[in-house]
């Protein structure tokens, strides 16, 4: 053995290390009522320590532990309690986060069948369960990513392949220059992250064709402009300020007559297939091409947890296919033939674990309750003199004040406070509240604290 294994033998044994981490992520628990929704000044200040030259020589790792236990912990946003709404983050059931440290110890990489069949049948029983869920095709195939940007590229990728094959054009062997043209089509309230991809797969902004909007955010079917094989539609489920979702089944149905592809982003709001109260948002939504959603989000696993589906299997794996003479594919499921990564984390392992916890009527009461704490909190804002500007049609409420002034320094104070924490945005050109309920903690309790906060916050802006 060389002087860094002696050392790594000899300094402190892995079960002591996790016993260490244990005992801190327990005392973190413990505290998470009491402890401030986002980092006081002064634990802030507390940061410099990390500001150091990259160490000499090996450290103490118990000592490393606890700098991260008495230092890392007050610098945390604590998203895992129940009065977190900003930036639809979600929380993490209790047996995911189990499940995440015991598949964190194996330490799988599920690229192969080979590399790890637990993975591998796990992401196969999920593929079928998210079918079954969200009633797609059986033939749909998912690929594990870290998130929606990454699936939202992944599927893209897929159109891309498709489309051009269409139009005669085989972008693998021919590339881009030259190749004829994709239309993209997105609504006016498409979410960043789609403009980003459209980007990173080479078509370039002028690409885009973009459509208007009601004034929910839904993409309007009548200023659909005509189209045909050449066309990537995107459509949502979900507006990431509304909760709005198109209007699918005449979208999808339009796009189908003319060959085009579909893409639906359903970052959060895919999930509210799960319950029959959501039907008429999420009806028709079977008739795209591909999907992209996040189990971090709505569904409550840990984070980087996002998934691509597609009914168009070759397409996909066409658009994402590896090539190396070392690699061993096996008559199992492969994960790399689905995703943009070869190596990548077992993500699956959680996502399966949240899904047999919860089975079917586990997932519908999830997304009915936070629907219901949604409105229940618009409803409490209402009666408060706020005014909120969208249908609570999911988890999403976007209020403001009297003044956009009012509104803006309301947010900034509500933020301070600690006790709760919420976003900013524009909508329909003024700022605004935004608030996300994504998290199964979240009780009503916590929703009339945090109801008192910003009416305590308005006051005080009020007399500053």
């Amino acid at each position: 053995m060389n002087k860094l294994q002696d050392e790594l033998f000899a300094q402190k044994n892995t079960k002591a290390l996790l016993k260490q981490a244990q005992q801190a992520a327990f005392d973190y628990i413990d505290s998470q009522s009491t402890q401030r929704v986002f980092p006081s000044e002064t634990n802030l200040e507390k940061l410099t320590i990390f500001d150091e030259s990259l160490p000499k020589a090996t450290s103490d790792p118990s000592l490393i532990l606890e700098l991260l236990n008495t230092v890392g912990s007050v610098n945390t946003v604590a998203q895992t309690g129940g009065r977190y709404f900003g930036f639809v983050n979600g929380n993490a059931l209790p047996i995911t986060l189990a499940t995440k440290w015991l598949s964190d110890v194996w330490d799988q990489n599920a690229a192969l069948y080979v590399m790890s069949p637990i993975a591998s049948k796990l992401e196969s029983v999920c593929q079928n369960w998210l079918n079954q869920l969200f009633g797609l095709p059986e033939h749909t195939v998912a690929g594990f990513v870290s998130g929606t940007s990454i699936a939202t590229l992944s599927g893209l990728a897929a159109a891309r392949f498709r489309q051009l094959q269409k139009l005669g054009w085989d972008v693998n062997q021919q590339g881009l220059f030259g190749a004829p043209r994709i239309r993209l089509i997105l609504g006016k309230q498409t979410h960043g992250t789609v403009a980003k991809a459209i980007s990173l797969l080479g078509f370039g902004q002028a690409s885009i064709e973009w459509v208007d909007c009601d004034n929910q955010g839904r993409l309007m079917v009548e200023k659909l402009p005509p189209l045909d094989q050449s066309c990537i539609l995107v459509l949502q489920a979900g507006n990431v300020n509304s909760g709005a979702f198109d209007d699918f089944t005449q979208l999808c149905k339009l796009a189908n007559r003319a060959h085009a592809w579909v893409h639906i982003d359903g970052a959060f709001g895919l999930w509210a297939k799960a319950s029959n109260m959501f039907d008429k948002h999420t009806k028709g939504m079977e008739l795209a091409d591909s999907w992209s959603v996040d189990p971090h989000k709505t569904l409550n696993t840990p984070y980087d947890c996002g998934i691509v589906l597609c009914k168009d299997p070759l397409a996909l794996t066409s658009a994402l296919h590896q090539q190396g003479s070392y690699i061993q594919l096996s008559e199992q499921r492969d994960g790399l033939l689905y995703t943009p990564e070869m190596s990548k984390r077992a993500r699956a392992i959680e996502l399966w674990a949240a899904m047999k916890y919860l089975g079917r009527a586990g997932i519908a009461e999830l997304v009915e309750q936070l629907h219901s704490h949604t409105q229940f909190f618009a409803d409490l804002l209402t009666d408060n003199g706020f005014t909120i500007l969208n249908d609570v049609v999911f988890n999403q409420v976007v209020l403001s004040c009297e003044t956009e002034q009012l509104t803006k320094k309301t947010l900034s104070l509500v933020q301070q406070s600690g006790e709760c924490w919420c976003g900013g945005s524009t909508w329909h050109e003024k700022s605004v509240i935004r608030i996300s309920l994504c998290s199964w903690a979240t009780t009503k309790q916590d929703v009339v604290r945090s109801v008192d906060v910003f009416v305590k916050a308005r006051k005080q802006a009020l007399q500053t």
